[in-house]
């Protein structure tokens, strides 16, 4: 890819962003365009690196998170925030995403994978943490959408199970379960069985033993 998606790093903590840092450069389609330590700083380096993707972390110094990108977005409305926060609350969210954020993930998640998340944004997707996803904390924002039938046939798929034994299983028929499973994709905008196994393992869809 040509042209890199160039990323801010903003976090009042210089390890963190050594960390973010060091599993975004391992990243070929990525380039680290430079990093704040507070709000101020990441609004003035915003306007004079005009990056893709701001990782934004929530609670800074001088000004908070939530502000900084409302003050970035008014003039570089294209740039894509990703905010990151030890907190889920609503009302926290809802502040962030009507600020213009495009995304919201909690920092001590295990399975933290920014940059998927990064990805996702600077395609203009939404990305929620599982956990806040799960809460509804987003206006208008529904969980996976799946039905508990598709749920516990989602849990024989992330089994390894086929479609003829998961019909056997739930003594339904194999095409009632090909149904299941093609809804299920489509729900969750998936279109392989082993990006499904990963999505429903990452975003705690399913029960592992």
């Amino acid at each position: 890819m040509a042209n890199k998606l160039r990323v801010l790093l903003v976090d009042d903590h210089a390890l963190v962003r050594r960390g973010f840092r060091r599993m975004l450069e391992d990243e070929p389609t990525f380039q680290v365009a430079g990093e704040a330590s507070d709000g101020l700083e990441a609004v003035e380096l915003a306007l004079e690196l005009r990056p893709d993707v701001i990782v934004m972390d929530c609670a800074l110094p001088q000004m908070n998170g939530i502000e900084a990108s409302r003050r970035i977005l008014a003039k570089l409305p294209e740039t894509a925030i990703l905010m990151l926060s030890m907190h889920s609350e609503d009302t926290l969210v809802k502040q962030a995403m009507e600020a213009g954020a495009r995304g919201y993930i909690l920092k001590n998640a295990m399975d933290l994978d920014l940059v998927s998340a990064i990805k996702k944004v600077a395609e203009g997707q939404t990305v929620l943490d599982p956990q806040i996803a799960r809460g509804g904390a987003l206006k208008g924002e529904r969980d996976t959408g799946l039905t508990p039938r598709e749920l516990e046939i989602l849990q024989h798929i992330v089994a390894g199970k086929s479609n003829k034994e998961i019909a056997t299983e739930l003594s339904l028929s194999v095409n009632t379960v090909s149904v299941h499973r093609a809804n299920i994709m489509d729900a969750l905008g998936i279109h392989k069985t082993a990006e499904l196994v990963v999505y429903a393992i990452r975003n705690g869809l399913v029960n592992l033993p």
